[in-house]
């Protein structure tokens, strides 16, 4: 009995040891990863959130992806590291804001669910009413509050600046979706498709009848309807039938009523 309790201690040291030496996020090693850079008050960004991104709670995919949003898309740094935003000084409050919701709160489906909520505030035209997604949540608002008003919220934004613009390759649009490192240019709204292909342990059910996506090549020059709002350009271009909000599905994770 005595040899085999020293046996279960030495095992149970080596695992500590071991998991001590493991690299970062390695909670999240064999998921597939996946990132979003976008702007808060792009229409597709908004849309992509609340309508496709959203749906990854609910069927069971998000146990295969390590996500992570980078809440800052076609902004510039300008002199004295001042940043200027596509959509105006709007967007760059609430980039900073979903920065710092990312920092206060670093479980990810605290944060996500902020996010979208601001999101579908935004999608709905509301956007001035953010700050009602903490009382929704039952959120302490000071984190976020604190950060967004003091240098840390800026220094955020120009982390995910720098993010950003180290992209390789670099990013011509918003949404921006990139899995397993691989841009999905126009066709993000399929990231389901690209995370099941990559993914190399047993497939989520919602994976079962997906289609198998084009290669990389394909993808690039693919046209996808131009659902982006491109950078440098400031070109927002909306399908006739994408300005009806009221057919708009909002999903919240974990099944929560709409936000």
């Amino acid at each position: 009995m005595a040899g085999r309790l020293l046996l279960v201690a030495l095992v149970s040291a080596a695992a500590v040891v071991a998991g001590a030496l493991l690299p970062p996020r390695a909670e999240a090693a064999g998921k597939v990863s996946l990132a979003l850079y976008y702007e808060s008050l792009c229409p597709y960004c908004s849309r992509f959130i609340v309508n496709h991104l959203a749906g990854i709670f609910e069927d069971g995919l998000i146990d295969a992806v390590d996500l992570r949003l980078v809440p800052y898309g076609n902004a510039h740094v300008g002199a004295n590291n001042t940043i200027s935003c596509q959509h105006g000084g709007d967007e760059c409050l609430l980039n900073t804001v979903e920065a710092c919701a990312i920092d206060a709160w670093p479980d990810l489906r605290v944060h996500f669910r902020f996010i979208y909520c601001v999101e579908s505030l935004v999608v709905d035209g509301k956007r001035s009413e953010w700050e009602s997604c903490f009382a929704k949540l039952n959120l302490d608002a000071k984190p976020v509050t604190d950060c967004y008003k003091s240098e840390r919220g800026h220094q955020l934004s120009l982390k995910y600046g720098r993010q950003t613009d180290a992209l390789q390759p670099p990013h011509k649009y918003v949404p921006w979706v990139v899995v397993d490192g691989q841009p999905l240019y126009e066709d993000y709204e399929n990231f389901e498709a690209y995370v099941c292909k990559a993914y190399k342990g047993h497939p989520p059910k919602v994976c079962e009848g997906l289609a198998r996506p084009p290669t990389p090549t394909v993808l690039e020059l693919a046209e996808g309807g131009n659902r982006v709002s491109y950078y440098d350009s400031g070109d927002i271009r909306l399908k006739p039938d994408e300005d009806d909000h009221a057919n708009i599905k909002k999903v919240l994770p974990d099944g929560d009523d709409d936000a």
